[in-house]
């Protein structure tokens, strides 16, 4: 069905992200391939300049911890595991995302979202963010 699937994820958060793995499996059907991205915020974000050694540090650290969930997200698909690619960046999502999707040639991005409450309509969240500025379709599962 779709060839490249891009799938943000929260590894910090993964019940946001159970539901959208089973749309993302059935749409990658036989041949298609995930891209599981988590997206953590770039030091420049922290505004603490001064402290570069120790923001080095807690960004390895971060990005380690990162890696290791999405590994075992990994493990709740269905699909052969080399069909799932993991990858961890920094930056903002929608940005992120939307790069990458381009980058990859992507057919489209599958992203888990809460329900819909005033403080996601007021602030935002980053599946409207991703939908608003995406150049190929999204689907979200809430």
């Amino acid at each position: 069905m779709y060839q490249i699937i891009i799938m943000p994820v929260d590894v910090f958060e993964m019940e946001l992200s159970d539901k959208a793995i089973r749309h993302a499996e059935f749409l990658a059907q036989q041949d298609g391939i995930i891209h599981l991205i988590h997206v953590l915020p770039g030091s420049a974000s922290f505004g603490l300049h001064r402290f570069a050694a120790d923001m080095r540090r807690f960004e390895e650290h971060i990005q380690h911890e990162a890696k290791t969930r999405l590994q075992s997200m990994v493990g709740h698909f269905s699909l052969d595991p080399s069909r799932i690619k993991t990858h961890v960046c920094f930056g903002h999502v929608r940005d992120v995302v939307n790069e990458f999707a381009t980058e990859m040639h992507a057919d489209i991005v599958v992203i888990g979202s809460r329900n819909p409450s005033i403080s996601t309509h007021l602030l935002g969240s980053n599946a409207s963010s991703v939908v608003r500025h995406a150049n190929i379709p999204v689907l979200v599962v809430r």
